[in-house]
């Protein structure tokens, strides 16, 4: 017969419930009575130490400000369930809160389980947090992030070169006063995409003008309030800004309206994402198109691959984005003459 949770809570004593949270490394059980229960799995074969028996998506969290707020991480996580299925993988979820306390010995235990596979969705891991994830015992695939220090295999977003060719579509409209709308809360892929605004105004001789840099908090009202008080005060504006993100720029433009922006005849915005608000806004927000559920595809074949395969060679995997124009982007270059 095979080997079951409720053999295990016979030899064990313990109740089916905490097993399964235990197996799962969930909250509320101990670390002796975890280590009983993974011994006497694996005793009687319900886990193997050479078999992978499931992906552990794991979202790491060390706000929300990003992950809560968006829909664009739905699409994404709904990429990796439907690969692991077709794949005839089981899928757990298991969030890891920078705020909980030890949540540094709950990444641990998840890492160093060598009977599961993990996709770490790490979107909001800064430098300092890389460390921690950098020593698991278990086939690893970062999902929406990447380290230059810690070389890994990655699957995430072409950021720098899809926010240059963003602002090159800006330049050629005749914009050259280019603001940038700028995320308070700075995710490795913000920092990105700055980077691709300075490369793309800099091949153009134009340098970025830190009067046009607004800083904003990352959720749609956050981003409507914090414009708010900057436009009390009368700044200079840019004829176009590029935006972090799709959530920005919709909270901005409809301070810019309450302020008497007239968007794009007075300011023209480009965010990032393509998420379902844009094509329904108003005007229409001109943004660059991410492949979210393709990506949650490709993170689990590549993870399944390692986990059939192994390898040493460490795949950074960057999925090339659509620019999707629509409406909210005036050609000034008429203007010009």
């Amino acid at each position: 017969m095979k080997a079951n949770i409720r053999q295990i809570s016979e030899i064990t004593g313990y109740s089916p419930a905490t097993i399964s949270n235990a197996l799962n490394h969930r909250k509320g059980v101990n670390q002796k009575t975890a280590e009983r229960i993974f011994q006497v799995a694996k005793e009687i074969g319900y886990i193997s130490e050479n078999k992978i028996l499931k992906i552990k998506l794991v979202i790491y969290k060390r706000n929300g400000l990003i992950i809560d707020d968006s829909p664009f991480f739905s699409v994404l996580l709904g990429g990796v369930e439907a690969e692991c299925r077709a794949s005839g993988y089981e899928m757990v979820m298991c969030n890891i809160n920078r705020d909980d306390p030890g949540y540094r010995e709950q990444a641990r235990a998840i890492l160093g389980d060598a009977s599961s596979a993990v996709i770490l969705l790490g979107t909001e891991i800064l430098d300092d947090e890389f460390p921690l994830f950098m020593n698991a015992s278990c086939p690893m695939v970062l999902l929406d992030c990447w380290s230059s220090n810690f070389p890994t295999n990655a699957v995430l977003i072409n950021n720098a070169d899809s926010a240059a060719n963003a602002v090159q579509y800006l330049i050629k409209k005749g914009h050259t006063e280019i603001g940038y709308l700028r995320g308070r809360f700075r995710i490795k892929a913000f920092s990105s995409r700055y980077s691709g605004f300075g490369r793309a105004l800099a091949e153009a001789h134009i340098p970025i003008n830190n009067q046009y840099v607004f800083t904003v908090s990352t959720t749609m009202d956050g981003a409507c309030q914090d414009m708010r008080e900057y436009l009390e005060k009368k700044p200079k504006m840019p004829t176009a800004f590029f935006a972090d993100d799709d959530m920005i720029a919709l909270g901005c433009m409809k301070a810019f309206r309450e302020y008497g922006y007239r968007v794009p005849e007075d300011i023209s915005v480009i965010g990032f994402d393509d998420l379902p608000f844009c094509e329904i806004s108003s005007p229409r927000l001109t943004t660059i198109k991410v492949y979210k559920y393709e990506m949650g595809q490709l993170a689990v074949k590549r993870l399944i691959d390692l986990i059939k395969n192994g390898s040493s060679i460490n795949v950074k995997t960057q999925i090339c984005t659509q620019f999707v124009e629509r409406d909210s982007v005036a050609d000034i270059r008429s203007d010009l003459k």
